[in-house]
């Protein structure tokens, strides 16, 4: 008998043990982590997360940089991929045939038109034929610097002769897509990334990721906030670091994005002047208004759309667009360093 009660006791402990040990793996907090990929649109992606272990970070990690390669090589303008027709597919065929592209490119492109509409133009994804001798130019002066040069009027209008929306022919039954002019070409730079990064935002949660914070070069999206209810706090990045300060300024984010444009990156100079790789269909050339504008928005591909839209306008333009869209706030740093804001856009002030 007292064997039997010595081991009676000995279950009971282990019992105690055990439920203890479920009690502990149950309340156990999910630690925070980050991680960081390279060569999607060009630039790195930081992802910081939740997760019960670095193994299974690391596998979500995997995950959201397979998602935005399969975008990134979607709206590529430069590469082609075995079993994929993208931008640059699309691009190759102008003028001679109709491609049938996948969804998310029949998707991107409809809201590249209605940003064109809603921006008169200032967003302009049948541009690429002026943007790319731009870009010829500038990567040109970049490898030779002292005999860098800009395009001449007559180049900037020849070009600009091929970027009729109007033959941008999208056909969603089908799913194809046809440039009817053949020196025309389509870049997504103004709306790709954004778009991109909002798909990967709403990835990230289909795979549990319930509080995440997703930086794609000058995109950054929020999926909720903090495991601690706390919001992230973002840095904008200083258009003129020389000046001693890495941020311009930094806001909070529990939702939605911030995306920012500016002529501090992509840009080469000529003569003292910096032309930068946003250029206005207006004139042509790159605008001069200001260094850079960071737009907020609940659609991370909206905010780089209009981000691109108020670099490409005046002060008082940019407001006037800010203002009549839904859930948009904006930034602006002037020349100067000076910085203007829309009404509801709050600057994060530390405590």
């Amino acid at each position: 008998m007292k064997k039997l009660r010595q081991a009676g006791i000995l279950a009971a402990a282990v019992l105690v043990l055990a439920g203890v040990a479920c009690i502990q793996y149950y309340n156990r907090k999910p630690q925070r982590y980050e991680g960081q990929f390279f060569g999607c649109f060009d630039t790195v992606t930081t992802i910081t997360g939740y997760a019960d272990s670095q193994e299974d970070f690391s596998d979500k990690l995997a995950l959201l940089q397979d998602e935005l390669t399969y975008y990134h090589q979607l709206f590529d303008i430069y590469h082609t991929y075995d079993g994929i027709n993208n931008i640059k597919t699309i691009n190759d065929a102008a003028g001679v045939q109709a491609v049938k592209v996948d969804g998310e490119i029949l998707q991107l492109l409809e809201m590249g038109r209605q940003m064109y509409d809603r921006t008169d133009g200032a967003v302009h994804i049948a541009y690429g034929s002026v943007l790319s001798l731009w870009h010829d130019y500038r990567e040109e002066g970049l490898r030779n610097p002292k005999h860098a040069r800009i395009p001449t009027k007559e180049e900037l209008d020849g070009c600009a002769e091929h970027t009729d929306m109007d033959d941008l022919v999208i056909d969603e039954e089908l799913s194809t897509v046809f440039l009817k002019d053949g020196e025309m070409s389509l870049d997504v730079g103004s709306i790709g990334k954004g778009y991109a990064v909002q798909k990967l935002a709403d990835y990230a949660r289909e795979i549990g990721m319930e509080h995440a914070l997703i930086s794609v070069g000058g995109n950054v999206c929020a999926v909720g906030g903090k495991a601690d209810a706390a919001s992230w706090v973002v840095g904008v990045e200083n258009p003129r670091p020389d000046s001693g300060k890495p941020y311009i300024a930094t806001v909070e984010l529990d939702s939605g994005c911030i995306v920012t444009s500016g002529d501090y990156q992509r840009y080469y100079e000529v003569e003292g002047q910096r032309y930068c790789h946003i250029i206005d269909t207006d004139t042509n050339m790159p605008p001069q208004y200001v260094s850079a504008v960071s737009v907020r928005a609940k659609d991370s591909g909206v905010a780089d759309a209009v981000s691109t839209a108020l670099f490409n306008m005046d002060f008082e333009a940019g407001l006037s667009l800010v203002e009549e869209m839904e859930d948009v706030e904006a930034m602006w740093v002037e020349k100067d360093g000076q910085i203007r804001c829309s009404g509801g856009f709050k600057i994060y002030e530390e405590k």
